[in-house]
């Protein structure tokens, strides 16, 4: 990766909306990891370049992993698949780690990172990952796939999974564009070509 596009913005640095936007995300504290000099690693920093779509887009993260209907291992499997897609390094650094806490087994969580076969046990985790695998492949569901999404997921589930494939594949094409690197000292993630 080349060098990043953005030089991080510390909280001394920041205007009233911009601050509104960082404290939003650094609250409480740990929700988001913090570089040198206090900045906001990942995406996060960025959101702070446009406080007012990047305000839109904490709200939407918030949303989708703290008051949203899917379970944490379907949020953690789906937002995995969408890291591996798009070869988002950051994104898998941040979730590998909360899809092992949620308790999604290791060999899951590599046949994800290796481009293998993405087959759960659980019935609700195999119908997202389908659906999610699509949806990344082609732009679209087919409707057994989204048959089979509402009736493990139900309606809102279901509505859920795409909004969080397409807010992860946002953060991602962001983090690429602009260069966001890991965190000083994280290895780095290999991705099958």
């Amino acid at each position: 990766m080349t060098e990043r596009r953005l030089r991080p913005l510390r909280p001394d640095e920041l205007d009233p909306d911009q601050r509104a936007v960082y404290d939003a995300l650094a609250d409480p504290p740990g929700r988001v990891a913090l570089g040198r000099g206090g900045s906001l690693q990942g995406p996060f920093d960025a959101m702070l370049r446009a406080p007012r779509s990047g305000a839109a887009l904490q709200s939407v993260g918030a949303a989708l992993r703290y008051r949203g209907v899917l379970s944490e291992r379907v949020r953690e499997l789906a937002t995995l698949q969408v890291a591996a897609h798009h070869r988002s390094q950051f994104e898998w650094y941040a979730h590998a780690p909360m899809a092992a806490a949620a308790g999604l087994p290791a060999v899951l969580v590599e046949a994800v990172r290796s481009g293998g076969p993405v087959e759960p046990d659980d019935p609700a985790e195999r119908a997202a990952a389908a659906v999610v695998a699509q949806l990344l492949a082609t732009g679209d569901v087919d409707d057994d796939a989204w048959a089979g999404a509402v009736g493990s997921l139900g309606e809102a589930g279901a509505v859920e999974l795409t909004t969080l494939v397409g807010y992860y594949s946002l953060l991602a094409m962001q983090m690429r564009v602009l260069r966001v690197p890991l965190p000083d000292g994280a290895p780095a993630v290999e991705f099958p070509a």
